[in-house]
């Protein structure tokens, strides 16, 4: 059992000792001085007592986790324990007014002035503050709904008590009616707080949002870095977890990964909150008024599945635009198909652009995954190094080094790294690299690819 439900299973317990021992020694004294308010209270206090011992079982029940027949957890067992009690109340109430009713028409005798039922009152007023006290603010921090029950039960004791006390003292003093009016007010009262607690029990089986959860949880999910909006949240309370359901919009250039960072924080954010929180979150991708020509168009390539690269846009003014792209299929597929796969592009990206976009794609062999290789031979690798060294000498691109070359049944593939000057633009080191790549090739037509990278000196 965790610390949570050992916390309210142990308050539970207690609360069922001194419900007893109370109900007890009130019913005793109720029935020796014939003193109706007491006999009521002592029932009020006797349904308390059972109240309470449903609570201790349903305690040990509702903090179980979810499992297959109840995805949800078995928290909503407290607010049906809740609804027992409520009607349990209001059939002790119901049957304290008629008796009190047919004592005031009947003029029944008034009870016998005893200084016991004022001490027991008094020890009873004092236990039931104490326990109110204590599990009220255990049913806040485990955000119990049964031993809310309780402690609401223990508050309408207390009134319950100084009523039957007023109504002793009115019958002490010659006012046969007192007692039958305390009658009445226990049972007003019990009936005032079983209405309280039945809309908040009857608003949780109806899965009413609990107040103020949904907006909380729509400005903390907002807050998200990488959120753009929330479409719709739902929010439900089953015992102490918060459910949260939710429609996120997210950038639709955003990968998975980023996607996946968003939702984590996202359920963080919930449990910082509302402690035991249980989110539930929908990416939906939306595009951003700040997207690219560029980034439309690898959005537009990716939600069909196709694979492309160099993408080229060029603005002639008068809102005319011109796409180059490179498009990568199978290099074993037919013309035929490839030129309806790349037309097929060109439509989806007029639609999002336009009709009078110009849109040109090259289409190319898509990169096979290369087979597996093993390391050259050190002599081959100090070969195609000199090789590299000499083609970089007291050029843009210097210092080459971390050279690898692997065999493999495509050819060979070469990997080196290499120094240029920090102040060079991309472009610029782009072409110098590119260069010295064909110049290799060249000179070693087994050579199948080569990586390079390049680095300002001295980076880590």
């Amino acid at each position: 059992m965790n610390d949570v439900a050992s916390t309210k299973s142990r308050v539970a317990a207690v609360s069922v000792v001194a419900s007893a021992t109370m109900a007890a020694a009130k019913f005793a004294v109720g029935i020796a001085i014939g003193s109706l308010a007491l006999i009521s209270e002592a029932l009020h206090s006797s349904i308390d007592l059972v109240a309470t011992i449903i609570t201790w079982f349903v305690v040990r029940i509702s903090d179980r986790p979810a499992d297959d027949a109840h995805h949800y957890g078995h928290g909503k067992i407290e607010s049906l324990s809740a609804l027992g009690v409520i009607a349990m109340l209001y059939v002790l109430a119901g049957g304290i007014l008629v008796e009190a009713y047919s004592r005031l028409r009947e003029g029944a005798a008034p009870p016998t002035f005893s200084y016991l039922a004022f001490v027991i009152l008094c020890v009873d007023i004092v236990v039931n503050l104490w326990r109110a006290w204590a599990l009220h603010r255990t049913a806040v921090a485990t955000k119990s709904q049964a031993l809310a029950a309780d402690a609401l039960h223990f508050a309408s004791d207390v009134l319950g008590s100084f009523a039957v006390i007023a109504g002793l003292a009115l019958a002490a003093a010659g006012f046969h009616w007192g007692d039958a009016a305390a009658a009445i007010g226990v049972a007003v009262m019990i009936s005032l707080l079983g209405l309280r607690l039945g809309r908040s029990t009857i608003q949780t089986l109806l899965d009413r949002a609990p107040e103020g959860v949904s907006e909380k949880a729509r400005e903390a999910i907002g807050a998200v870095p990488g959120v753009v909006g929330v479409e719709r949240l739902r929010a439900r309370m089953v015992g102490p977890t918060h459910f949260i359901d939710a429609l996120v919009e997210v950038p639709r250039t955003y990968p998975i990964d980023r996607i996946d960072e968003i939702k984590r924080k996202a359920q963080e954010s919930m449990s910082e909150i509302f402690g035991d929180a249980d989110l539930t979150f929908t990416a939906i991708p939306v595009a951003r008024d700040n997207e690219s020509v560029r980034e439309r168009i690898m959005v537009i390539a990716r939600n069909s599945g196709l694979a492309v690269h160099h993408v080229t846009v060029h603005d002639l003014g008068g809102h005319k635009l011109i796409v180059s792209i490179d498009l990568e299929v199978d290099g074993n597929m037919p013309l035929i198909e490839a030129h309806d796969i790349a037309h097929k592009l060109e439509d989806h990206i007029r639609e999002d652009f336009g009709a009078d976009v110009e849109v040109d794609t090259h289409i190319e062999p898509l990169e096979p995954e290369l087979p597996q290789g093993s390391d050259a031979e050190p002599a081959r690798v100090e070969e195609i190094r000199l090789a590299l060294r000499r083609l970089t000498h007291d050029g843009a691109i210097h210092d080459v080094h971390s050279v690898r070359v692997r065999d493999t049944d495509a050819g060979e593939i070469v990997n080196f790294h290499c120094y240029a000057d920090p102040s060079m633009s991309v472009i610029s080191v782009h072409d110098h690299v590119d260069e010295i790549e064909r110049k290799l090739r060249a000179k070693f037509p087994s050579v199948k690819r080569v990586i390079s990278h390049a680095e300002p000196p001295n980076a880590d």
